[in-house]
């Protein structure tokens, strides 16, 4: 990006010892993008002076901004972070910003800057939030790769943040469409965590958009997730969750989007699937229930282009099996099922049932769910995209 005048001074703001996140939001505050940054530090060291409630977010006592300032401007960060941003696709948001995203600045703790690497224009288009396990089911990573390509087939820009299971199915469903996807991560935006979504990442910073407050060279800490969430959520017009057990940071991601006002929806699971339990909690409490991708878009009023009022009519998948595998595969529902039980409820030996489970599994029919249990997978070609 073109290094605007108020760049080193946001950088040296960024780095100044003593700056809380609340003395970045007052310099935002204080003046215009065009004031100077002495002016900008005097109005705001004017302001905390003044409020006693901004004054009792510093116990220590206001530090000196002036000095401050000055020191964070030599922090040798500073050097490191213009050279990063000497790219025509990496950029620094600041709240004073106009192409600082709209929603996002609503929110009582906004972050100050934004460090951002891919499209802009994203930032400012209308966009769900998409969390869930990191560990998910088979079915449910298929799930929320469908649901996502449906709503970015629509325009809606898919926000996720980039961990494992549900996040990367987002994401991943998000690229194809128009809408494309946002990741909002808890690291600097030179460092891919995990590592093994760098590839994932890459993909993302080619045709969407890599998000992070934190500056270059953060490494993950477990206290990152949590701030990043607020982000993730305040980005969106809503929130849906996929998958989620009762202790998930998910269900932080939902509590803040109803906090900030945002619409919060689940999509129900088995009663039996602690990875439902999480979603079916936030039903209870008021979470729109989603069986659909036209759920979430009609909820929300949005959509460039209609989904159609029925899903297609699909050739019946299981008309090109045969034999074992069209036996099995009536016996297996959506709920986890073990071979044992398998089995005994079709009498056969365990190596005939072993042998077909394989045979559907490299078909894509079904999976396996862990301890030796298996999954029956959607059937190819359903998209979520509305009611059955």
């Amino acid at each position: 990006m073109p290094i605007g005048r108020n760049t080193r001074g946001w950088l040296a703001a960024a780095f100044a010892p003593g700056f809380s996140d609340r003395i970045r939001r007052e310099l935002a505050a204080a003046a215009g993008p065009e004031v100077d940054w002495s002016s900008r530090l005097t109005a705001t060291a004017d302001r905390l002076h003044a409020n006693p409630r901004l004054r009792a977010g510093h116990p220590t006592g206001v530090p000196d901004l002036g000095k401050a300032f000055e020191q964070g401007g030599a922090d040798p960060r500073v050097g490191a972070s213009l050279a990063w941003l000497d790219n025509a696709q990496h950029h620094l948001l600041s709240l004073d910003d106009p192409a600082y995203p709209c929603l996002l600045r609503e929110i009582d703790d906004a972050p100050a800057l934004l460090y951002v690497r891919g499209r802009l224009d994203l930032l400012q288009q209308p966009s769900l939030a998409m969390v869930g396990s990191r560990n998910p089911s088979a079915l449910g990573a298929q799930t929320a790769e469908a649901f996502a390509r449906a709503f970015s087939g629509v325009g809606l820009t898919v926000v996720s943040g980039l961990a494992l299971g549900i996040d990367a199915a987002a994401h991943r469903g998000a690229l194809e469409g128009a809408g494309s996807t946002v990741a909002v991560v808890g690291t600097g935006l030179d460092i891919v965590y995990p590592a093994s979504n760098r590839d994932l990442a890459q993909r993302i910073a080619a045709g969407g958009t890599l998000v992070s407050e934190f500056p270059l060279g953060m490494a993950a800490r477990a206290d990152h997730f949590p701030r990043r969430n607020r982000i993730l959520s305040g980005l969106a017009l809503g929130c849906l969750v996929v998958e989620a057990n009762l202790r998930s940071g998910s269900l932080i991601t939902a509590r803040l989007a109803v906090e900030q006002g945002r619409e919060v929806f689940a999509v129900p699971g088995s009663i039996h699937s602690p990875l439902a339990r999480g979603c079916h909690r936030l039903i209870r409490d008021g979470a729109k229930l989603t069986e659909c991708a036209a759920d979430v878009i009609e909820e929300l009023g949005w959509g460039r282009t209609p989904l159609p009022t029925r899903q297609p009519v699909l050739p019946d998948p299981d008309a090109s099996l045969d034999g074992d595998a069209r036996s099995l595969i009536a016996v297996i529902t959506h709920d986890p099922i073990s071979a044992d039980t398998l089995c005994t409820m079709l009498g056969w030996t365990p190596q005939r049932v072993n042998a077909t489970l394989v045979e559907l599994e490299l078909g894509g029919r079904i999976a396996p769910a862990g301890h030796g249990v298996y999954q029956r997978l959607a059937a190819p070609g359903f998209e979520f995209a509305s009611p059955g």
